[in-house]
């Protein structure tokens, strides 16, 4: 059976409780109502760093992290490779040649013993072979092993060493009288000949390094001990004159043509938006790529990104692209599961989306097994009422609803915890505030959101100690403002709620910040801080006041 597609199970940026155990509840789920034929396995991932609290609830339930997703855009890996194993680089240009047409490939790798990548051939390498070189010496230039002459000449090795290689002189063929040949064979040449045994001892004599008997002719004993004697090797093929000459540049090890220096190659995890440019630059026909090790795998081409499969993805407890793991526009959204209002997010293609007005996506996750009669396990139903008490603030929030006080007791019975207590030490866990700094603060729960394109990003912070909560907002104002500039906001905001008191102090900076608060909220601004009485929830107090007072100052 074919490997099943991977499909990620991803929350927003900076994940809370809910975006980290919804994602692993609804994979789990998703992999527990689908049949053994169908070609999906659901991963959970998340795309930031864990929260305190958030780790706390992972250990109490024995979850690991789920895998880190920062980018979702398409890969090497997602690439249909071309997995064409490298060669040997002492194979002959013949061999290659031949493995090439079979493999209808125009790009060869060569490797090594331990499959590194040594070097590159192309048709037009070998083609060059053959039409830019006329130095007879080429041969041994590039040190022909005798064992390609032995196999391209279809020959037989009468006298030497068939691992050795032919190192040095030219090619010469004794195509006149011994008198004349005598002239032009120097010592350690490699001598194309005939059944003349006075070319044949002449040859010898003269200091050849290789003789060549063509047309199957034999060589006689004497010819035998006068080679050895002088250190000639000497072959026996077949094959006429003319073709062993036009063959024999075929023989040489084709690693001698191969480009080995400023090899461009890519790693199965590169991003191709990132490598496409890089590939439309260079006029190559075929890239390498490599594995972690940098071993070899295979080749692609730039025709190979127009096939390229985007990575499958189902988004929950966010729609909008800006909360939204990176190029999160290039993937596959098969589905949405969340609770908040509807965001930017645009598909190609309609997808399955379930939002409902409930204080927790976990709330959802919970129904959805309902509906499809999965049991759901103990641990699972640990996770799903944690993130039902962190986004209700336990209960206390106004986004929170009958049927997430439902869903919670009845998760509570299936984990055997008791809420409240439950609660009180996740919240605890998280509230290790004074250790952080205000950047590890800031991006604990931080989201940005796109009004007609005025850009607002609203962080929140929650504690139980309201004396830590005031310490913590001296320091995150010059620390909001910093970020306000740099990140290019028009509007920024950091909640610090109390959760027993059920009060923020909302701090705001941007231009009219102060005038947006008062209308939005009816309290003033000062030193850029505003204290407000019974607001806990961002998501239902804090976004849609905002936003409501920014369309109204567009109305027409």
């Amino acid at each position: 059976m074919a490997d099943k597609r991977t499909v990620c199970v991803v929350g927003h940026k900076n994940p809370d409780t809910d975006s980290i155990c919804s994602a692993i509840s609804y994979a789990y789920l998703k992999n527990h109502t689908q049949g053994e034929s169908e070609e999906y396995n659901y991963v959970p991932c998340r795309a930031g760093a864990v929260s305190a609290e958030t780790q706390y609830v992972l250990d109490r339930f024995h979850f690991r992290q789920p895998r880190y997703l920062e980018n979702i855009g398409t890969r090497v890996k997602d690439m249909e490779i071309r997995m064409t194993p490298g060669v040997h680089g002492k194979i002959s240009v013949k061999d290659a040649w031949e493995y090439m047409k079979t493999e209808n490939v125009f790009t060869l790798a060569i490797t090594d013993e331990n499959n590194r990548l040594q070097g590159l051939v192309t048709t037009n390498d070998i083609a060059k072979s053959y039409m830019d070189e006329n130095d007879s010496a080429i041969v041994s230039v590039a040190k022909t092993p005798y064992r390609n002459i032995l196999k391209t000449l279809d020959a037989e090795m009468v006298v030497g060493d068939e691992n050795a290689a032919l190192d040095k002189g030219k090619v010469i063929i004794a195509a006149a009288n011994p008198d004349v040949m005598e002239q032009y064979i120097q010592e350690h040449d490699c001598v194309i000949l005939g059944n003349r045994y006075e070319s044949q001892l002449m040859a010898i004599l003269a200091g050849a390094g290789c003789i060549i008997v063509c047309l199957g002719a034999p060589v006689s004993k004497t010819i035998q001990h006068m080679a050895r004697e002088h250190g000639t090797t000497i072959l026996v093929t077949k094959m006429d004159t003319y073709t062993v000459a036009r063959l024999i540049n075929q023989c040489m090890p084709i690693d001698f043509f191969m480009k080995s220096k400023d090899l461009l190659t890519f790693r199965m995890n590169d991003f191709t938006d990132v490598i496409q440019d890089t590939m439309l630059k260079k006029r190559y026909r075929d890239f390498p790529i490599l594995d972690k090790q940098g071993c070899y795998i295979g080749t692609i081409s730039r025709r190979n990104l127009m096939g390229v499969h985007k990575r499958a993805l189902i988004l929950v407890d966010h729609n909008e692209v800006s909360q939204a793991v990176d190029n999160v526009e290039n993937a596959e959204i098969l589905e949405v599961i969340d609770h908040h209002r509807l965001g930017s997010l645009e598909t190609v293609n309609p997808v399955f989306f379930r939002n409902e007005p409930v204080g927790c996506t976990a709330t959802i996750i919970w129904q959805m097994f309902h509906e499809r009669s999965i049991e759901i396990p103990k641990n699972i139903a640990g996770l799903l009422l944690s993130a039902i008490l962190s986004d209700t603030l336990v209960f206390r929030s106004p986004t929170c609803t009958i049927l997430d006080q439902q869903a919670a007791k009845e998760l509570a019975q299936i984990a055997k915890v008791d809420p409240e207590e439950h609660a009180k030490a996740m919240f605890t866990a998280g509230s290790t505030l004074r250790d952080k700094t205000p950047e590890e603060i800031f991006y604990n729960d931080f989201k940005t959101f796109d009004n007609n394109g005025l850009i607002i990003g609203i962080g929140q912070v929650t504690s139980m100690s309201q004396p830590e909560l005031d310490e913590i907002a001296v320091r995150m104002k010059p620390f909001l403002e910093k970020q306000y500039t740099e990140k290019g906001l028009d509007l920024a905001f950091f909640m610090l709620t109390n959760i027993i008191d059920e009060d923020t102090i909302m701090l705001c900076y941007g231009k009219s910040a102060g005038e947006l608060v008062l209308n939005a909220f009816g309290v003033e601004v000062k030193d850029n801080e505003a204290k407000m009485k019974k607001v806990v929830s961002r998501k239902k107090q804090v976004v849609p006041l905002i936003m409501d007072v920014l369309n109204r100052d567009q109305d027409v």
